[in-house]
């Protein structure tokens, strides 16, 4: 074996990769392409591969799902407080929830899952990202102060690979609908002027409606379905834009001394969300070739071709921590260090504010009668 070429073993848990100096576990080294021994810093380089990143198509994919080769066995663990299904790390013995810091007991089972052909690699490390959370924290108005053990958090946070589906598709769409052209009347009106009564006019807009049909054709590249149900859909894309454009074909390397989690959105339903995230583009390119002023839609019919997919993963560096019988997370984009939370408030605070408000607003009143 040369030099900057790593050894891999299969272990009952999953692949491990030893360091060629000390033997201890080799892990993946954030914004390079190497991985790193935590313990006695020698680097082994990843090997470019030959894989591209490539889109496979839906409809194949839907009818071979259960004997596709692209298919494999993964020996994930469940969370009993969020449901959370994660793959289960080599040699670990024990561990908490990434998502709500609960105990996991880790009773495994096999699910048969189709293979992520591509993912994001880490870029922010695990200090740099824990900074940007303090900095979060720094940040929060009305917070309670017991929050800011929190602050100490590059020991808590765990990175995780986080599944998600892309889709390309083209879409034709016959629709009906009515065309709205806007004109204006002329319209007296009597109103009271100094106590008189006085006749004017003003204009008003009005919309002559006429009915409109026609078809419409989209063409929708990396519409981006994420794949798990273990955040709140809304909370996991706020941490967008992701750089889909430096996609990198899957290697096992990358996933070294992070977690990651297995999609519960399949396939088929990955692609019903998405239909939910192109209604709004067809239904602007309606609007569009219908025109005028306004527009309604009585009606659409879309019809899907040439629809390919990717499984991904993307990088999320996360932490979570408790605080009065609640779970709160934070959530790092790994990729660009954005930074989105769920936090607690402080109810005193706010009541202090408010009275301190009240007071100041209160001595201003006073002041100006005074004067």
């Amino acid at each position: 074996m040369s030099e900057g070429e790593e050894a891999s073993l299969e272990t009952m848990e999953g692949t491990r990769f030893p360091c060629a100096k000390c033997g201890a576990k080799l892990e993946f080294k954030p914004g390079s392409e190497s991985m790193a021994c935590p313990f006695c810093g020698h680097e082994n380089a990843i090997a470019g591969s030959t894989e591209i990143v490539e889109e496979l198509d839906f409809e194949s994919a839907l009818s071979d799902l259960e004997s596709s080769a692209d298919l494999a066995e993964h020996e994930v663990v469940k969370c009993d407080a969020c449901a959370a299904e994660i793959d289960r790390p080599a040699n670990v013995t024990s561990m908490s929830c990434p998502y709500c810091s609960s105990n996991i007991v880790l009773q495994s089972r096999t699910r048969r899952l189709i293979k992520p052909r591509s993912l994001l690699p880490f870029v922010i490390e695990r200090r740099a990202a824990a900074d940007r959370v303090r900095g979060w924290i720094k940040s929060l108005w009305f917070a309670p102060t017991a929050i800011r053990r929190f602050a100490d958090i590059e020991g808590v946070i765990k990175g995780i690979y986080y599944p998600a589906w892309t889709y390309d598709c083209r879409t034709v769409t016959d629709y009906t609908g009515f065309r709205g052209d806007a004109y204006y009347v002329t319209v007296p009106y009597t109103t009271v002027v100094n106590g008189k009564t006085v006749h004017r006019t003003r204009q008003e807009r009005r919309i002559r409606w006429r009915p409109a049909w026609g078809t419409v054709k989209n063409r929708f590249d990396d519409v981006l379905v994420l794949a798990s149900r273990s955040l709140p859909d809304d909370f996991a894309r706020s941490l967008e834009p992701w750089d889909l454009k430096a996609l990198a074909p899957y290697q096992d390397q990358y996933l070294s001394g992070f977690l990651a989690e297995s999609y519960q959105v399949d396939l088929s339903q990955g692609f019903d969300l998405a239909k939910g995230l192109m209604a709004p583009v067809i239904d602007s390119t309606i609007r569009a070739d219908i025109g005028g002023d306004e527009q309604r839609i009585t009606s659409r019919r879309v019809k899907y071709f040439d629809i390919t997919f990717k499984h991904i993963l993307l990088p999320i560096w996360i932490g979570a921590y408790r605080f009065r019988e609640r779970v709160f997370r934070v959530l790092i984009n790994a990729r660009t260090g954005e930074v989105q939370g769920e936090r607690p408030w402080s109810w005193i605070k706010i009541t202090l504010a408010v009275l301190a408000a009240l007071a100041l607003i209160g001595v201003v009143i006073l002041v100006a009668k005074n004067k």
